[in-house]
């Protein structure tokens, strides 16, 4: 019972993963795919054109209780138990984390955005609040007995697999600063779990405590405490062939900015235009990243999840070694107090701030601290260690070489080394300290294999001549601006004005509109060229501005003849106060129209008056008026009524001829009929020869 206690706990602590996973190399400009580990902003304007990840696997192990010289560890006749080093205490820690990441790759769409696409399978291990002297207890050969006081205690183990997919680009690039963003979404299958958590949990083992008579003894254990115990159902069976858990899934993301500082940004120019096109180089002379890993959950839908009280005593050793599984123990000693289907793991969510900072083109120092964002009290989630690491590195397009010093939460200060040679890429965060310790408790190591495909610098061609190489120039066999990346300005509307100088180059226009169709803003049906008020609708006659009505009569002044006073639509705007006075003045004019006797033809003399009356009516453009010819009764009535008709066209027949629009005036003879007096007398018969213009209302 004694040793099946210790491997369990041995298990747990010997293989203790809480840190970040591929120390040092992630923080390479070439770790390529694995960037998306850490930050998934990484992948894009990285310096690679693709990159293949075939094979890659990280294993980190550190503990706080046990303790070893390597170097001692690999001699023959090495005692564990005599040799290692203890450091009990009150809470023990202890965790297991892989990570092996598959056939992935990543891929440049364009110069501001990648892809990824990564398969993943990691183990997580956590085991809090250990008590040291029960785990002495247990390691202590002087005797076979033990006592297990753990009071508080949780350990969880899981495992999953992840598919993900990362899209990155830049957000903005202006000079000396650079910012791009990235997301990875994960589907998540779980491949297994089980969780633990008790309180005041104790455990007495006595090595002889069952007598089977007859000098046989066997053990006993005595516990007591309250014990919760989850797991998918395929753990309860022993001898099992292994299989994928059914309903066991969920989903992930990431998310990561990464901000550069490049003050030498003019050293990455064409011809003062084209920059960022050195895609084989670092630009940066400081790198910020920032990103949150790992949010998301799985859920076990179909797992079980138990409590139980584990008070009893004596129970027999056999009986715990020949059950069928832990929980048909449980299921048989103790007291099951509450049963559920279906729990959820937490990812090991984490915020992670890298630092680069470049000492020279092939010379960088990197600040990376990993933080969790899970408590350990949270029973039913992964947790990674805080990390703080300082890394110098040396770095080329085919060779770099790490040093990475980190300060590991519970584990205190570790040294390590890593490569990378073109393909292959080892190391370990840990290699250095831990033969350099006579008490290390710690061990990682991680390796892997990729096809890495660089981007290469700008040959030295030139092939049209315009001043740009051919790898940055878009047109690298046509005569082209640098403006244009060496393109010519083309034509893409047809109306001759190059895309460059165009303002509209979709959209054909004339020129002297920069390229742009003539619009109509007050949409009147005049193009705002031709539009005198392009901002307010207007009629055509009025070259698109709307009429206005100076004096408020309702009139518009277009139709008013008295545009500053106020006056009727009947009087044509004006008040008719100033109608009597025209119609008056008009009347007077009227009665010195001479003509010649028994003819329709004016007299000379009366030119004057004409002219008078002409002015009057071009004073009022907007009045009509009628002319009414007359005459007196000698003579036959169809002869005067000839003559009166004939005499009224005479008078409007020289208005229209001297400017006056003809569709103002209406000209109609009345002969005798309308006499002004008495045509028995010489004078009565002087005042009816007549012509009148009348305001027509």
């Amino acid at each position: 019972m004694k040793k099946t206690i210790l491997s369990i706990v041995l298990l747990f602590l010997s293989f203790c993963l809480k840190a970040q996973s591929y120390i040092g190399f992630l923080t390479d400009n070439y770790s390529g795919v694995h960037g998306v580990i850490s930050n998934p902003a990484n992948i894009t304007d990285s310096r690679f054109k693709a990159d293949i990840n075939l094979a890659g696997l990280s294993v980190f192990g550190s503990n706080d209780y046990y303790g070893i010289n390597v170097w001692d560890a690999t001699r023959d006749g090495y005692s564990f138990d005599l040799e290692s080093k203890t450091d009990p205490k009150d809470t023990n820690t202890a965790a297991l984390n892989v990570d092996v990441l598959g056939p992935s790759f990543m891929i440049n769409l364009n110069k501001n955005s990648s892809i990824a696409i990564f398969t993943r399978a990691r183990s997580f291990v956590n085991a809090n609040e250990i008590n040291g002297a029960s785990l002495a207890s247990i390691d202590d050969d002087t005797t076979e007995d033990f006592n297990f006081n753990e009071g508080n205690i949780n350990i969880l183990a899981h495992a999953w697999a992840e598919v993900g997919m990362t899209y990155a680009r830049t957000l903005f690039s202006n000079e000396q600063h650079f910012l791009k963003g990235g997301v990875s979404l994960k589907y998540l299958q779980g491949l297994g779990s089980a969780y633990g958590t008790g309180t005041d949990i104790s455990i007495d083992y006595d090595a002889d405590g069952t007598d089977y008579g007859g000098g046989q003894t066997t053990g006993s254990i005595t516990t007591s405490g309250n014990l919760t115990y989850a797991r998918f159902t395929a753990v309860d069976y022993d001898n099992y062939d292994y299989k994928i858990p059914d309903n066991a899934n969920g989903f992930g993301a990431d998310l990561g900015v990464v901000y550069e500082w490049r003050p030498n940004h003019a050293d990455y120019k064409i011809n003062d235009s084209i920059s960022n096109d050195f895609r084989h180089k670092n630009k940066y002379k400081l790198k910020i990243g920032l990103s949150i890993t790992d949010i998301g959950s799985i859920d076990y839908k179909d797992g079980i999840r138990e409590a139980y009280n584990i008070a009893n005593t004596d129970v027999d050793e056999n009986d715990f070694q020949d059950a069928d599984n832990f929980g048909d123990f449980l299921n048989t000693f103790y007291s099951r107090t509450n049963t559920a289907t279906g729990y959820g793991i937490d990812l090991p969510t984490a915020l992670h701030l890298n630092v680069d900072w470049g000492l020279s083109s092939k010379v960088y120092l990197n600040l990376n601290t990993d933080f969790s964002l899970m408590s350990k009290d949270r029973i039913t989630a992964n947790r990674v260690s805080n990390l703080v690491s300082l890394t110098p590195r040396f770095e080329t397009k085919w060779f770099s070489f790490y040093v990475p010093l980190s300060v590991i939460e519970n584990n205190g200060f570790r040294l390590g080394c890593g490569f990378r040679a073109g393909p292959l890429y080892a190391g370990s965060g840990s290699l250095v300290s831990a033969f350099g310790s006579d008490n290390n408790r710690e061990a990682d190591v991680y390796a892997g294999l990729k096809v890495p495909l660089y981007h290469s610098a700008p040959k030295n061609r030139d092939a049209d001549a315009d001043g740009i190489l051919d790898e940055l120039d878009d047109c690298p066999k046509v005569l082209g601006p640098v403006e244009n990346n060496g393109c010519p300005w083309g034509d893409a509307d047809d109306d001759g004005l190059l895309d460059n100088v165009d303002g509209c180059p979709q959209v054909a226009g004339p020129l002297e509109n920069n390229g742009c169709p003539w619009g109509d803003k007050d949409e009147d049906g005049i193009i705002d060229k031709l539009d005198a008020c392009p901002e307010e609708a207007g009629p055509i006659d009025n070259k698109g501005c709307p009429w206005t009505d100076k004096d408020g009569d309702g009139v518009l002044d277009k139709d008013d003849d008295c545009i500053d006073a106020v006056g009727s639509v009947a009087n044509n705007g004006c008040p008719e106060v100033v109608m009597q006075k025209l119609q008056t003045k008009l009347n007077e004019y009227a009665k010195v129209i001479l003509f010649n006797s028994g003819t329709s033809s004016i007299k000379p003399e009366s030119n004057k008056v004409l002219y008078d009356i002409i002015k009057v009516l071009k004073f009022y453009p907007n009045a009509s008026f009628s002319i009414e010819g007359h005459t007196d009764s000698i003579g036959s009535y169809e002869l005067n009524k000839r003559l009166s008709d004939a005499r009224a066209n005479a008078v409007k027949t020289y208005l229209v001829k001297n400017g006056i629009d003809s569709t103002r005036l209406f000209a109609i003879g009345y002969g005798e009929r309308k006499p002004l007096a008495t045509n028995m007398y010489k004078a009565g018969r002087k005042q009816n020869r007549r012509v009148e213009i009348n305001l027509v209302k």
